[in-house]
Parts: structure tokens; sequence; C-alpha cells
């Protein structure tokens, strides 16, 4: 059983959404967590944070002004450190198309500073999240974050004798968050025309809550070296524009440069390494250090069919245009209403 109680974590990007809900999430159910050090470099973001979290209040609590891409501060913070949790990426896709190499210092070479920071200072565990677009990418955001993958999962090839386990995990499209479709069509209801990209298009659902539970999860079960994957539920493009706005226009609009019809967690060529439990499906290493079958005996688990492939438009679970309201009022704002 997962006992954050009594350690000390570092979540990097700890300011962002995700970073929010897990601070929130380990607060309510490890109230004795030792230290919870938040690192980040906006200085507002973290001043707006801690009116949140009062020292009075948290003691435990911590912010640290830094970037991943400056392995030497990164390497101060994770000073007696148990835990990381890496958050941190650029992940605007024209923003990185516009501008690569600034989304390769902070999501490839951050990942490796991440990587350094845990191998020399101590650390038990590093959870690094990924996305959908890791898989099979076709922008350079998906490549960077595809490479950072790889980073975390070839680090335990190089942990030695160290009590230090490395993972990842990997989920698509969060309900509600910046930059999303819900919130985009929420706002634009209002001038009664959503734009449809592709009425084929479909995303994968999870909320912020499941993909902290994915990190508790990875933090308590990994052996080393797997991408996480969960079984959640899709949706259709239109039939959130159908939950949002039913009097709506729908008028398409085309599908913008680097964005995919359907969201892809595992590809065909991975179903070779990949393994099924009750709630997700893991990636494991082509090189691990350990027996996958001792894996699947430790956890119930079966390898998948070779050719086996998860994405949303092949997807055999979907949220209907009730559920999606529900989905809306429950993570996104509790007075919507049609």
């Amino acid at each position: 059983m997962l006992d954050l109680n009594g350690k000390s974590i570092l979540i990097t990007g700890g300011t962002g959404s995700f970073g929010k809900k897990f601070v929130e999430m380990v607060y309510a159910r490890y109230p004795q967590v030792k230290r919870v050090v938040i690192y980040s470099r906006d200085e507002l973001k973290q001043f707006e944070m801690s009116q949140l979290y009062p020292h009075s209040m948290y003691k435990s609590i911590r912010f640290f002004i830094g970037d991943v891409r400056d392995g030497e501060r990164l390497k101060r913070a994770c000073e007696n450190i148990d835990i990381i949790v890496h958050a941190a990426a650029l992940k605007q896709v024209p923003a990185a198309e516009y501008n690569p190499m600034e989304c390769i210092k902070t999501n490839v070479f951050g990942a490796e500073n991440v990587i350094n920071a845990a191998l020399d200072n101590g650390v038990k565990r590093v959870v690094a999240l990924s996305t959908d677009k890791a898989a099979a990418p076709i922008n350079l955001y998906g490549a960077t974050k595809l490479c950072s993958d790889k980073l975390f999962v070839a680090a335990n090839n190089m942990k030695g004798s160290r009590d230090l386990r490395f993972s990842v995990v990997r989920y698509g499209n969060v309900i509600g968050s910046r930059g999303s479709v819900v919130p985009f069509f929420l706002e634009r209801r209002k001038e009664g025309v959503l734009p449809i990209t592709h009425p084929d298009m479909t995303r994968f659902n999870i909320s912020l809550e499941e993909g902290v539970e994915m990190v508790f999860h990875a933090l308590e079960h990994a052996w080393g070296g797997e991408i996480f994957v969960p079984k959640i539920p899709s949706y259709r493009i239109t039939d959130v524009a159908e939950a949002i706005g039913p009097h709506c226009e729908q008028k398409l609009v085309g599908v913008r440069p680097g964005e995919k019809l359907h969201e892809e967690m595992i590809t065909e060529t991975d179903s070779l390494n990949t393994v099924e439990t009750d709630r997700y499906y893991v990636i494991t290493p082509s090189t691990p250090t350990w027996e996958v079958d001792d894996y699947l005996k430790a956890f119930n688990g079966k390898r998948v069919e070779m050719g086996f492939k998860y994405n949303s438009g092949t997807n055999t679970e979907w949220l209907t245009v009730e559920q999606l309201r529900e989905q809306i009022r429950t993570h996104v704002d509790a007075s919507f209403a049609v």
C-alpha cells in the first residue's frame, strides 16, 4: 500500500494543472508528508499557489524557482528528496514547431537533468508524465516526449545498485485542461457557432484526478522502465459540441497542422512489449532488468495479441452526450447547464 507520509516529494512543473491537483490529493491522503517541493520557473504562479497553501497551515511545502534546463539548480532542489514527479514540459504544438530547440531543451535535456539529479541524490522513485502524442509522433512536441520517455526507461539501466526506479505514465486529453476543447467550446458557444476540425475526430477522456491516481499507481507498483497507459473511454468531438451547444451551428474548419484524427497511446509495434492488467496497459522496456513472466504473475496480467493497438477511434468504450455533460459539470464547471 502506497504511503507518502514521512516522504519528501519534488514535482517539476508543480504550478501547472496537474501539479496543483497532485499536491491537493497528496495533502488530502497523506497529511504527514515530510516535504512537498514545488519546482517551477514562474514566480507569479508560485506566489498564487502559495496563497492556497500558506506556510502557517502547510509547513511541509516549499517553493523553488528553477528551470529543468538548469541541471545544477535541479540537483540542489533534489537534495534529500525521495520521490520526483516530472510534469514540466513545453507542450503547445504550434509553439514547438516555431521554436523547436526551445522545446528540445526543456522536454529532452530537461528530462536528462531530472534523471541525473535523481541518480546523484539518492532518490528512490521517479515518475514522468508522457502524452498520447509520443506514440508515432507527427509533430515536434510528440517527438520530444517520445525521446523523454526513452530516456526515463533507459535510466533504469544506469542505476547500478541504487534502490531507484524510473517509470512513465502516458495518457491523452485531460477534460477541461487549459487549451483543450471543452473550455474552448464553452467560450465559443456564446457566439452560436462551434468550430469542428473533422466530423470523425475522436479523443480519449481522462480527468486530472485519474491522472494523479496513475502516478500513485506507478509509485507503488513500478518495477522500473514501464510506460503505464490507462483504460479509459473515448468521445467524438461532434458529441462534445452537442453536449455543450446543442443549439449551436457546427462549422467544419479543417484539421490543424500537427494534429491527429485520433489519439494513439499504443502502436502496433508497441504490442510486442505490451501487457494488460486489470486497470492499465503496460508497455514493458525492450531490455527489462526483470523477467516479464514474473511481472505478469505478480499483477495477474497477460500479453496483448500481436498487432494490438490502442487509439481513441477503435476504442470499445464511448461516452454519450449526457455522460459528457456530467463530466463537464463534475470536472470543469459545476454550474454548467444547457
